[in-house]
């Protein structure tokens, strides 16, 4: 049997990954990638758990461990700056052999694209436009290259899927609203504090200060209803629905709503839930935040890749029945997802309490919380 052809959609987390993998269980896989090149920015993220074995595996650790952050604690402050508690973080817990590694997305998707660039085809500033799959295969069709068949497509492409619109129908059927919303923006200059997370809240508002690498990544997280007419890909609108969010508040909040403006670097969406009832129709399979977003309390990035290795060993287990393939990889992979997915509103909580009073009672356990410094 010839090697089979898989089209990635997503050149993330999940999609170079899954593309390393499915080269070396011998299949010829091809990823597509709208954006013009990688993205050098994004805020840092955890590899833990059953995505160190993997990370170990394609022997990209001690790459990670190079452009792993220094942060050591979280530091919870007040309107005036002052330090209501400091509480260390668990991944850079190193003494303790704590093998989890914090890096930065950007640098994460890097190390995964040079992993897997050699053994893959990558098309960038592209995306799928049609998908027509028959009993042996799937036409599909693109913005700029021409159209081609491959035996298998896997939509890795995040919250707003392509592949999954295409394949399993509208996103309104799938994504659900979790209350909240997220912005992140890279910020120029020295960093105040090299190894700690600064975090200001007021009710239903959070924000924080991440000194990354010496790029400091600010974010802001906050609650609110579903926006009528939102556009995940209209920064204008971001930046006046941000501004109106944080309109009044206090500590260092005018100085990075103003650098909001006028950055060229801005992430902003909607905290969301992906369900779906299957991961996998005919050829087409979903993987990673395509198929089951967690959003921004979930370990995406480790699920991401502990996923992407699941699905890829099940193909190469199953080479003639994609369908067993594709059931295996999804009975595996959403005994991790599940929890994680019914722990996002406890970590909403903890991180966004909607009144004073839970702030304060947050507070006051934050001075309690173990790994206090």
């Amino acid at each position: 049997m010839s090697p089979r052809s898989v089209l990635i959609s997503g050149g993330g987390i999940a999609g170079p990954t899954l593309s390393y993998w499915l080269a070396r269980h011998g299949f010829r896989p091809t990823v597509v990638e709208r954006a013009q090149g990688l993205r050098s920015s994004g805020n840092p993220v955890d590899v833990r758990g059953p995505a160190l074995s993997v990370a170990e595996e394609m022997g990209i650790m001690p790459r990670l461990r190079e452009l792993a952050t220094r942060t050591t604690a979280m530091s919870v402050v007040d309107a005036s700056g002052r330090q209501i508690a400091r509480v260390a973080m668990p991944a850079t817990r190193s003494a303790a052999g704590n093998r989890e590694v914090e890096l930065p997305r950007g640098d994460l998707a890097a190390a995964l694209y040079e992993t897997a660039r050699d053994d893959a085809e990558f098309l960038f500033d592209d995306t799928i436009v049609t998908l027509r799959q028959d009993e042996h295969g799937v036409d599909v069709t693109f913005d700029r290259a021409g159209p081609r068949r491959f035996d298998l497509v896997i939509g890795t492409d995040g919250l707003h899927s392509t592949v999954r619109r295409l394949a399993f129908g509208p996103e309104s059927g799938f994504v659900r609203h979790m209350g909240v919303y997220v912005a992140t923006l890279p910020l120029d200059g020295p960093v105040d504090h090299p190894h700690d997370v600064l975090m200001y809240n007021t009710p239903g508002r959070l924000v924080s200060i991440h000194p990354s690498r010496g790029h400091a990544v600010g974010a802001f997280i906050f609650r609110g209803p579903a926006i009528g007419g939102f556009d995940h890909r209209d920064t204008e609108q971001h930046r006046r629905i941000v501004a109106d969010a944080y309109a009044g508040v206090g500590w260092r909040v005018p100085e990075l709503l103003e650098r909001l403006r006028k950055t060229e670097d801005l992430y902003f969406d909607s905290v969301s839930h992906v369900r779906l009832p299957t991961w996998a129709r005919g050829r087409v399979a979903l993987l990673g935040d395509a198929a089951s977003c967690v959003s921004l309390f979930g370990d995406g990035s480790s699920l991401a890749i502990a996923g992407a290795h699941t699905l890829a060993k099940a193909l190469a287990t199953h080479p003639a029945d994609h369908a067993g393939a594709f059931r295996r990889y999804e009975a595996e992979h959403r005994t991790l997802v599940g929890p994680k997915q019914r722990n996002v509103g406890r970590a909403t909580a903890l991180l966004v309490p909607r009144t004073r009073l839970g702030l304060a009672a947050r507070n006051l356990a934050a001075r309690a919380w173990p790994g206090r410094r």
